[in-house]
């Protein structure tokens, strides 16, 4: 064992056994520079660093110069990635200085191109890569005492990154982004996370082709074979960890409402992709309609999209409508999903199983006035409809045109209106343009970053619907409740924690969402709530709720260097 801690504490004394070059190379013990002279003595590290005694706050200047001096945002999230495998705190702890800045490097957009170039960059083991060929050896890869901390996992595929989709291998960018979010934002101690990439070949050819890929370069496993591949990897991750949270994340839309059915009820498990992606759009949407004063209930949404993530958004809007007092029947009238042949409709040819409730009778749509044969438009249901919000999960850039919202803004003071795909080059439509073809009066919340918009002489900041407003505020009220499922109650709880922050209470103009730079107050809003929620269904083994934010607080981990002290009998 290489250290021994005990709860996060500012002087906190960490012991351990390593020293030398072994202590240096240990990203959650190097303390580079900041190594005081009695522990150069005691660990042998004279000569091995620069005779400067450095802080922290010095380190944190030096990487910050670093990369406004980089040119890219890819160089960006290089630099970034060789840091956090080099110095865990210091990276957590620029993170924590310069959030708004960073968050968009070391997770979304930039992340995107750093799954795509993901074998150019790997330099150093960050979590498990686990191949089909490999599969035998799932229980012996787990075994390793390093890996005897661990409480949360964020497992992916690699099939659907982002908009990007196949990046096989190289999606292991995603789980390890995730991972950083859960202790950047969440205060989650790094030392409990593992990202995990379960290889299972990919269909993308460019990398069949690719002569430094460094996947499996073989055809993706489909059918049974995954499915067993699947199985056997659960079981293995219960066996080494039996109250372990997992995530997953970024598989495919018909694998991850497959998985996410069938493992549940079995673990204490969540896909950020559909459930995460419906409460952070949920919370928003709460907060925009407070805003317009219209309830949601009132509302008339249409929904761009409808795979995993579209499908999630959806149930969730459903429930929250239901609560406001409508029947299932009378919510679903308030909902127009969409596929990429167009409206769904029922009979239509390749509805998938998780479709068929959302599409709409023929008897609906009979009487409307459309452009022209084929599909339902979405400028047809915006018209005929008269949509009061629109949000996009498409991955189709430019989907809403300027036809589309100026009709939409004529049956509404102030259309809401949703792009969330994600990169930016995958936006539905850019802020700039929502807001000029509605002459401001858009509420206007982005899937990506995107930059303030000047509107009658005021600049107006642009919310950016990110998951990290929820996952990490989730994760961290799971782990402190100690939470044996995660219930659609639990995500309820997260978008409602979400929306009692929006600006809007105070301001209807103002952003939609706290901004980027206070997701770690925000995730701990969330986090209680979640918590709070566990403990009424009763799925948490903490049932104390009045020393849940004692514990949040005690459980939190902060960037901060710590004194240490030499171990000389490791045990």
């Amino acid at each position: 064992m290489p250290a021994k801690s005990a709860a996060a504490s500012d002087t906190q004394v960490i012991r351990t056994a390593l020293s030398g070059y072994d202590l240096l190379l240990h990203p959650g013990l190097n303390k580079g520079t900041a190594f005081t002279e009695e522990e150069r003595d005691a660990f042998a590290l004279h000569g091995l660093l620069p005779p400067h005694i450095g802080t922290l706050q010095d380190q944190r200047e030096r990487r910050k110069r670093a990369l406004d001096n980089e040119p890219t945002d890819f160089g960006k999230y290089v630099l970034m990635r060789d840091l956090q495998d080099n110095d865990e705190t210091l990276f957590y702890s620029l993170i924590a200085h310069h959030t708004e800045a960073l968050l968009p490097i070391v997770y979304t957009p930039a992340v995107g191109e750093g799954c795509q170039r993901f074998s150019e960059i790997w330099r150093k083991p960050r979590g498990l890569f686990i191949s089909y060929p490999n599969r035998r050896l799932i229980d012996q890869m787990l075994a390793d005492p390093r890996y005897d901390q661990i409480r949360c996992i964020v497992v992916s595929d690699g099939e659907r990154i982002l908009g990007l989709g196949d990046q096989g291998a190289g999606g292991m960018g995603i789980p390890i982004g995730k991972m950083a979010l859960y202790t950047a934002l969440g205060g989650i101690p790094p030392q409990h996370c593992l990202p995990i990439l379960l290889d299972v070949g990919t269909d993308n050819p460019a990398l069949l082709q690719n002569p430094i890929y460094i996947g499996w370069q073989q055809p993706r496993i489909r059918g049974q074979e995954y499915d067993d591949f699947i199985e056997s990897f659960v079981r293995a991750v219960q066996r080494r960890w039996p109250n372990i949270l997992l995530q997953w994340e970024d598989f495919a839309g018909d694998n991850a409402l497959r998985l996410l059915e069938r493992y549940r009820d079995r673990l204490c498990t969540f896909n950020d992709d559909i459930q995460g992606t419906a409460a952070v759009t949920t919370g928003t949407l709460l907060a925009a309609v407070n805003a317009t004063g219209i309830p949601l209930k009132d509302q008339t949404i249409a929904m761009f999209g409808s795979g995993s993530a579209g499908v999630g958004i959806i149930n969730l809007l459903l429930a929250a409508m239901r609560e406001q007092g409508l029947t299932e029947a009378e919510a679903r009238q308030r909902v127009y999903a969409f596929n990429r042949h167009g409206l769904m409709v029922e009979g239509d040819p390749g509805l998938r199983f998780s479709q068929i409730p959302l599409a709409r009778r023929r008897e609906d749509v009979a009487h409307w006035t459309v452009a022209g044969p084929g599909p339902t438009s979405l400028f047809d249901v915006v018209r005929n409809a008269k949509v009061t919000v629109l949000a996009g999960v498409s991955a189709q850039p430019c989907a809403f045109t300027e036809e589309i919202i100026r009709e939409m803004s004529r049956h509404t003071p102030r259309p809401v209106i949703f792009p969330l795909s994600n990169p930016t080059s995958k936006a539905e439509a850019t802020p700039a343009d929502l807001l000029r073809w509605t002459n401001g009066r858009a509420l206007v919340g982005t899937g990506s970053p995107f930059a303030p918009v000047e509107v009658d002489g005021r600049q107006v900041r642009i919310s950016q619907i990110n998951n990290s407003f929820i996952f990490p505020g989730l994760a961290l009220g799971i782990l402190v409740s100690r939470s044996s499922r995660v219930t659609d109650g639990m995500m309820m709880a997260a978008a409602k924690a979400l929306a009692s922050m929006s600006p809007t209470h105070q301001d209807s103009n103002a952003p939609l969402l706290p901004p980027i730079a206070e997701s770690r107050k925000v995730a701990l809003v969330v986090a209680e709530s979640v918590a709070r929620q566990a403990l009424v269904e009763g799925v948490a083994r903490v049932k104390d709720p009045s020393t849940l934010p004692e514990q949040l607080h005690a459980y939190v981990w902060e960037p901060v260097y710590r004194p240490y002290e030499r171990l000389d009998s490791p045990c």
